[in-house]
């Protein structure tokens, strides 16, 4: 999602940052005001694509949709402060945290706000929305990527090999 407490000026000013995309942040508002319409009419007004729900009982899905969303709240909180809470005086990869964990902890907490909201009700059609908002953020992801290598080189490189993009390792890495 766009970055809501940090004006964008501010942020391509930053040089300790390497930037992003600049239909980034449009595209990931403009995702997800078509999601939410999707979701909120397909759930509530329509229901025509939400026949699963009577498959998968509301005490399995309001405990996962609590876990998603817990968990987006959570990535997207860590991410955002680090990335634009502390100004770094060298700029460098950033590898404490949640980033030491996956490489794209903003986006991932966007994927999972949307799954979260899906198992409050499963809409196929905001199914089909979301699948889209993962092709866009993985495309804006590598975007960004492609920066930093720009910029870092070497170090970037090895934080790839160390860091997953998208699913945590849990379990030790061997070189």
């Amino acid at each position: 999602m766009a970055h809501p407490n940090v004006p964008k000026d501010l942020r391509q000013q930053r040089d300790d940052l390497a930037g992003e995309h600049k239909y980034g942040d449009a595209g990931q508002l403009a995702i997800a005001f078509i999601f939410v319409i999707i979701w909120l009419c397909d759930t509530f007004i329509l229901q025509y694509t939400t026949f699963l729900n009577k498959n998968l009982p509301n005490s399995i899905r309001l405990p996962l949709g609590i876990m998603f969303l817990s968990l987006s709240a959570f990535l997207a909180s860590k991410g955002l402060s680090i990335v634009f809470g502390e100004k770094r005086q060298y700029p460098s990869v950033i590898r404490n945290s949640v980033f030491g964990v996956i490489r794209h902890p903003i986006y991932l907490s966007e994927i999972l706000l949307y799954f979260g909201l899906l198992m409050l009700s499963l809409s196929l059609a905001a199914t089909f929305i979301l699948g889209i908002a993962i092709l866009f953020l993985h495309y804006i992801a590598k975007y960004e990527e492609k920066l930093c290598l720009g910029r870092y080189g070497d170090e970037y490189r090895r934080y790839m090999r160390d860091v997953p993009m998208w699913i945590p390792r849990f379990w030790k890495r061997q070189k």
